[in-house]
């Protein structure tokens, strides 16, 4: 892999992060909640889920999902649902009277966090899809294929990183706002109710 493969896989995967989408939704939530410390077993936990699908689809087994129309509607159902679950939980999700801080609202444990972040992130059968086309666009087959992954890899872990913590950060600014407990009840309706619509998109669009 050259330099400018390189650059060209950072500058997408800086973009195609940047996107808001479940996860960085779930991100901004949990900062929102317990504080930017605690979310970042949130950011683990979706970050984990992708470089697994990652790893899948370098592997090839991706192809299988992609020509496979049933086992794509199983994921993808399947995933809407524990999306709809999701929305349901920070919808109905207990508020707090103003001024109590981060630390002493702690209702879920950090391995809470990482679980709820990890099936939010694997639930979505289209990001397995989109890394079976979007890896091997930068991967020179006549080049050892190992080193090449495990670059492309760890770069994307640490954009998708520094993104997660953008986030984070730009929900902990708005934190004391939002804590307050008449608008942090209509930030978690907000939230909740777009983890449902990216339920229902899921479901609705297909594969193509």
């Amino acid at each position: 892999m050259n330099l400018t493969t390189w650059w060209l896989f950072v500058t997408a995967t800086f973009l195609v992060s940047a996107a808001p989408g479940p996860n960085m939704l779930l991100i901004l939530n949990q900062s929102v909640r317990y504080g930017f410390r605690r979310s970042i077993a949130g950011m683990l936990g979706c970050l984990s889920a992708l470089l697994i699908m990652l790893s899948i689809s370098a592997a090839g087994v991706g192809l299988v999902l992609m020509k496979s129309p049933v086992l794509f509607d199983i994921l993808r159902y399947s995933g809407a649902a524990y999306l709809v679950y999701l929305g349901y939980k920070v919808w109905t999700a207990p508020v707090h009277e103003v001024g109590v801080s981060a630390d002493e609202t702690r209702v879920e444990s950090n391995w809470a966090l990482y679980r709820t972040a990890f099936l939010t992130a694997a639930s979505n059968p289209k990001a397995l899809l989109f890394a079976v086309a979007f890896l091997p666009q930068f991967i020179h087959a006549s080049a050892p294929q190992l080193p090449q992954i495990i670059i492309l890899l760890a770069t994307f872990s640490v954009v998708e990183m520094l993104w997660y913590c953008i986030y984070a950060i730009g929900g902990l600014s708005l934190a004391s706002y939002l804590r307050q407990t008449r608008v942090l009840k209509w930030f978690n309706r907000v939230t909740g109710g777009a983890f449902i619509a990216f339920a229902a998109v899921m479901a609705l669009v297909k594969k193509a």
